[in-house]
């Protein structure tokens, strides 16, 4: 008998860690498929996760939002309502500490970051600020980033980021119109 009800508890466990994966698998898909794609300009530098491995830290052009608004806290969630501009990037159309129940606009749970009362800014720190990389292609994609950004041309290098309720799927970053890990590839970061 106490053989049967440690199997069952064995069986039950196995289940449970196969659902989970499945599970977080199975949003991430979801929003794949069914979220609206937003273009956010990026800022990289390529740090090392040990457990992790490499990727590249992108921040973003939209990081931070005018507000007059100074009782913002450190770490505190916050919801940033998007919409986009006439080239399908990113924009914040406003942010709030609730969820408003009439919104139409796509929106992002972040953290708030530092309020700087100089500038009357709120520092916005965005869920998806990692691109995980082949430890091969890293530094070679960081360098291509950083050396695309300094040239004139706009919007050549951006985050392809899909957003369903609040919920956010970091997709690919994209320069000159090419997969980062295309680009690496093909060398044109030389």
């Amino acid at each position: 008998m106490k053989t049967i009800h440690i199997f069952t508890i064995f069986i039950m466990v196995v289940l449970i860690q196969l659902f989970v994966p499945s599970q977080m698998i199975f949003n991430q898909e979801l929003i794949l498929k069914k979220g609206k794609v937003y273009k956010f300009k990026t800022h990289p530098v390529d740090p090392t996760d040990p457990f992790r491995g490499k990727y590249i830290n992108l921040n973003y052009e939209i990081g931070s939002y005018k507000t007059t608004d100074s009782l913002w806290q450190r770490n505190e969630d916050i919801y940033v309502y998007l919409t986009k501009d006439s080239l399908g990037f990113a924009k914040i159309d406003t942010i709030g500490r609730t969820l408003k129940s009439n919104n139409k606009n796509d929106y992002i749970k972040a953290k708030a970051g530092w309020y700087s009362s100089y500038s009357n800014t709120l520092s916005i720190e965005f869920p998806f600020d990692r691109y995980y990389m082949e430890e091969t292609k890293a530094y070679n994609a960081e360098v291509a980033v950083r050396n695309r950004q300094r040239d004139s041309l706009p919007h050549n290098t951006y985050a392809l980021v899909y957003v369903k309720d609040g919920a956010v799927v970091l997709n690919d970053v994209i320069i000159d119109d090419m997969s980062i890990r295309n680009y690496v590839e093909n060398g044109s970061s030389k």
